[in-house]
Parts: C-alpha cells; sequence; structure tokens
C-alpha cells in the first residue's frame, strides 16, 4: 500500500513528521530508560564566555549613636549581645541576622570589609513589630540586647 491510498487525514501527519525529522540534528541526548531525545541546535557563530567575575565594591559602614558594639562587630561577638537570631540568611558573602522582641525587629547586615574576610557588622535597621513602621534603631538595640549576669553575692 502507497502513501498516494492512505487517507490525507493519516498521510499529512506522517509528512508533517518526516519534514520535522529532517531538520533536527543528529546529536542525541540519553534520558532515563535508555531512550534518547534530539539536543537542540546550538546556534552557529555565537561562541560563549564565562561571567566576568568582580570583587563587589566595599560595604559603606553605617554611624549610628546608640549601636556602640553592634556596628563593626562579627557574628559570634552579635550573638554573644543578642543571642541565638531569629533568621541568619546568607546571600553571596553578605549576611543577615535578625532578631525579634515585643519592642521591635532587628535586622543587622554583615559584609566583608575585604574579599574573602569574615563579614562583620556595617548597617542596622528596626522596625515595629505590630506593623512593620520605622522605629528608632538604637532604642532597638537597646531593647533586645541581652542584659548583663548580676553577679550572685
Amino acid at each position: 500500500m502507497g502513501v498516494t491510498s492512505l487517507p490525507f487525514r493519516v498521510a499529512l501527519p506522517l509528512a508533517l513528521g518526516a519534514m520535522v525529522a529532517g531538520c533536527a540534528t543528529s546529536r542525541t541526548i540519553p534520558v532515563s530508560g535508555g531512550a534518547t531525545v534530539a539536543a537542540p541546535p546550538r546556534a552557529r557563530g555565537v561562541t560563549t564566555r564565562p561571567p566576568l567575575r568582580r570583587n563587589p565594591p566595599l560595604p559603606q559602614v553605617q554611624t549610628l549613636a546608640g549601636a556602640d558594639g553592634v556596628i563593626g562587630a562579627a557574628p559570634a561577638e552579635l550573638i554573644r549581645q543578642f543571642g541565638a537570631p531569629r533568621l541568619d540568611v546568607w546571600e553571596g558573602d553578605a549576611r543577615k541576622l535578625q532578631y525579634s522582641g515585643t519592642a521591635c525587629v532587628l535586622d543587622i547586615y554583615l559584609y566583608p570589609q575585604a574579599p574573602g574576610r569574615e563579614p562583620k557588622a556595617t548597617y542596622v535597621d528596626a522596625r515595629r513589630v505590630s506593623d512593620g513602621q520605622e522605629v528608632d534603631r538604637a532604642a532597638c538595640v537597646a531593647a533586645l540586647r541581652r542584659k548583663p549576669a548580676v553577679p550572685a553575692r
């Protein structure tokens, strides 16, 4: 039985399938179960290169009265002052520690002062727990800072 004797509704999909198959490359990609699929064609004349690696700019250090011992502190020192953070988020070489209490939420941002160095606190932000409105940063630091232990007599 030749192609001419096939009904049109069968012959057309076969012809289209043959045309599409003729456009495909011979490259295949193995997939699970031992099957293969055609690899996507590569653009001709296009070369790729690795992304440029640039050192990020040095962070700007916030100056804030009442945040003594916070700005410039390493993570271990912040944990000694405030306890375990509610959140500890890394993004690249930057880090954010978040502390929360009934008075406020305090975000402390840490950045390395030079490539490969330990991140240190460079900026703090504070807001109310109830509605997220900005509050005095120094007051929030004071409210969340652990009180020094009183020695037993």
